[in-house]
C-alpha cells in the first residue's frame, strides 16, 4: 500500500511538529525539508525523528532541483552528515529514510545512511519535461534496498502517459514516481496504482507552510476526497476531463458515493489540452468512464462508437463509458438540468414560459434541448450570434448577440433566465457575462456556475428579489444519471440532500 508522506516545510522544528501533529491522522510518514528552515534551526535536526514519533525522510533539495539550498554541496553534504550522525541503536531514534540525488557521489554519506538502518532514496527531479524517464529510473537502483525516485513536471497530458508507462515497465521495483504540477497531480492520486512506494502532500491552507513542489494535494483532502486509503492496483478508474480544469466537485460527490456504496472505485480529475491526449491516456491505464466538460463536449461525439439519441439531436455529449468494441456516451446534463429546475419552481413542465438561455455550447445545448421538451419558448443569445443562430434554429427557436439591441426581446422572454456560460466562475468570480441586463424583480434566474455559489450575474439578481439558483443542485444530479450509466445500478437518492449538504459546507 502507498504510503503518505508530508513534507514539512516550515521554518522552525516545532512549527514543523505542531504541523505533523495536526495531521497525523491522514500521514504514515513526513520528509522534513531541511532546506525550508531557518539556518539556527538546521543545526538541530539530528533529534527530529525522535520528536516526530514516525518515519522521517531527511532531505535538503537544492534550488536546481525545486528546492530552496543555495549555499553548495559542501555545506549540504554536511548537514545531511549531521541528520544521520550518532546513529542510535533503536533506528526509531534516527531518520528512516535520506533523499541523495542521483549525482550526488559521497560514499561516506552512503555507509553512513547504512549504519543508521536508514534507508537511501536515490532520486532525480527533471522540471522542464519527461525525458528518458525508464533509462535515468533504471539507472538509479545500485546497491541493496534503495530505492528509485523520478520526479518529473509534465508539460501535457501526453508526457502523464509517459509517467504511468515508466511505472509498468518497472513494475515489482521499490521506486517512487510521480508527475508535478497540474498535469501530475493524478499520479500523486493513483501512487498505489503505478506501483509508488508513497506520494508527498503538503499543507495547502497555512501561508507559513508553503507547498514543497506544485500539484502536492493536502494529505486530508486525499484520504477524504480521493479515498487513496482504499485505493488498489484493482480499483477501477473514473475520472473528469476538460480545460483548464478549475475546482470541481465532481470528484468529491462521486467519491462519496463509491464510500456509501461500497464501490471499489475511485474518481480522478485529468486536464487535458487536448481531447485526444485524454482518451490516450484513458487507453494506457484503463479508465473506465468519464465526465466530458468545457471545451470537448462536441468535440467527443467524433470519438464515439456509440451515442445516445439525446447526444445525436443536440450535438453534445458529457459522459462515456468505455466496452470491448470502444467509447459510447450520453448526456446528463439535460435531465440533471431539468429536475434541478422543475424542483426549484415546482412545475411539471415549462409550457407558457418565456425562457432566455445566455451561451451556446455543449452546456446551453443540453438546456435548450430541455427547454424544448418540456414546451417553453426560448430565446437564445451568446457572443457568437453565428452558433446562437445554428442552436436556435434546430428547434425553432428566437436568437441573437449577446448586446443591447436585444435587450427589449430578453425582457419579453423573461420569466426564467438560464446563465450556461463559464464566466463567473472561480476565480473570476467578479466577471458577469451580461451586465448591460437589468433584472426587475420579477425572474427566477438560474446560473449553472455552482462555484461560488452566488456569481456576480446572480447577485445582481438576487439584489432585485428575484428567485435564484445556482448550478450545485444540477450538477448533483446529473451526477447521478452519470453513475446509473457507470455502473448500471439505481443511485441512492437520499444521498441528494446529503451531498447538497457536504458541498455547502
Amino acid at each position: 500500500m502507498a504510503k503518505i508522506c508530508l513534507c514539512l516545510t516550515g521554518r522552525t522544528l516545532s512549527r514543523n511538529l505542531e504541523t505533523l501533529e495536526k495531521y497525523r491522522r491522514y500521514i504514515d510518514m513526513a520528509e522534513l525539508r531541511v532546506d525550508y528552515l531557518h539556518p539556527n534551526e538546521r543545526f538541530l535536526i539530528r533529534r527530529f525523528p525522535e520528536q516526530a514519533g514516525l518515519p522521517v525522510i531527511l532531505t535538503v533539495r537544492r534550488k536546481i532541483d525545486g528546492g530552496l539550498f543555495e549555499n553548495g554541496e559542501g555545506a549540504r553534504v554536511h548537514l545531511l552528515s549531521m541528520g544521520l550522525a550518532f546513529a542510535e541503536t533503536d533506528t526509531r531514534r534516527n531518520f528512516a529514510y535520506v533523499d541523495l540525488e542521483e549525482d550526488l557521489e559521497v560514499p561516506g554519506l552512503e555507509e553512513a545512511a547504512r549504519t543508521s538502518g536508514t534507508r537511501i532514496i536515490r532520486s532525480f527531479h527533471d522540471l522542464s519535461g519527461v525525458t528518458n524517464i525508464v533509462q535515468r529510473l533504471k539507472g538509479l537502483w545500485r546497491i541493496g534496498d534503495e530505492i528509485a525516485k523520478a520526479a518529473v513536471k509534465p508539460q501535457s497530458l501526453e508526457e502523464t502517459v509517459k509517467i504511468y508507462e515508466a511505472a509498468y515497465d518497472t513494475r515489482g521495483r521499490d521506486k517512487i514516481i510521480l508527475g508535478m504540477g497540474s498535469f501530475g497531480s493524478n499520479t500523486r492520486i493513483l501512487a498505489e496504482h503505478l506501483g509508488s512506494y508513497l506520494t508527498y502532500t503538503s499543507i495547502l491552507t497555512d501561508t507559513d507552510i508553503p507547498p514543497a513542489a506544485a500539484g502536492q494535494m493536502d494529505p486530508r483532502d486525499l484520504v477524504e476526497n480521493f479515498r487513496f486509503r482504499e485505493i488498489t492496483g484493482q480499483t477501477s478508474i473514473y475520472g473528469l476531463t476538460g480545460f483548464p480544469l478549475k475546482t470541481s466537485y465532481s470528484p468529491r460527490i462521486f467519491n462519496s458515493v463509491f464510500n456509501h456504496e461500497k464501490i471499489d472505485a475511485v474518481y480522478v480529475p485529468f486536464p487535458a489540452q487536448n481531447l485526444e491526449s485524454f482518451l490516450n491516456l484513458a487507453r494506457t491505464i484503463k479508465i473506465n468512464g468519464a465526465s466530458i466538460t468545457i471545451p470537448y463536449k462536441e468535440e467527443i461525439l467524433s470519438y464515439l462508437r456509440d451515442s445516445s439519441e439525446t447526444v445525436r439531436d443536440m450535438g453534445a455529449c458529457n459522459t462515456i463509458k468505455f466496452d470491448t468494441l470502444g467509447w459510447q456516451g450520453i448526456n446528463t446534463d439535460t435531465l440533471g438540468f431539468s429536475e434541478s429546475l422543475l424542483y426549484f419552481t415546482g412545475r411539471k413542465n415549462l409550457r407558457s414560459l418565456k425562457l432566455t438561455v445566455l451561451g451556446a455550447g455543449g452546456a446551453a445545448r443540453a438546456v435548450v434541448s430541455e427547454i424544448h421538451r418540456l414546451k417553453g419558448k426560448c430565446l437564445i443569445l451568446n457572443r457568437n450570434a453565428v452558433r446562437a443562430r445554428d442552436l436556435a434554429m434546430a428547434y425553432g427557436y428566437k436568437w441573437g448577440n449577446m448586446d443591447s439591441q436585444v435587450l427589449d426581446s430578453m425582457e419579453r422572454y423573461s420569466d426564467i433566465i438560464i446563465q450556461t456560460t463559464p464566466v463567473g466562475t472561480f476565480p473570476q468570480v467578479h466577471d458577469d457575462p451580461f451586465d448591460a441586463y437589468h433584472f426587475k424583480g420579477h425572474e427566477t434566474v438560474m446560473d449553472l456556475i455552482y462555484n461560488p455559489p452566488v456569481t456576480a450575474f446572480l447577485a445582481r439578481a438576487q439584489a432585485v428579489g428575484c428567485r435564484v439558483l445556482n448550478g450545485m443542485d444540477m450538477l448533483i444530479r446529473q451526477a447521478k444519471y452519470q453513475y446509473q450509466y457507470f455502473f448500471n445500478r439505481d443511485f441512492p437518492d437520499q444521498l441528494i440532500t446529503r451531498l447538497a449538504e457536504m458541498l455547502r459546507g
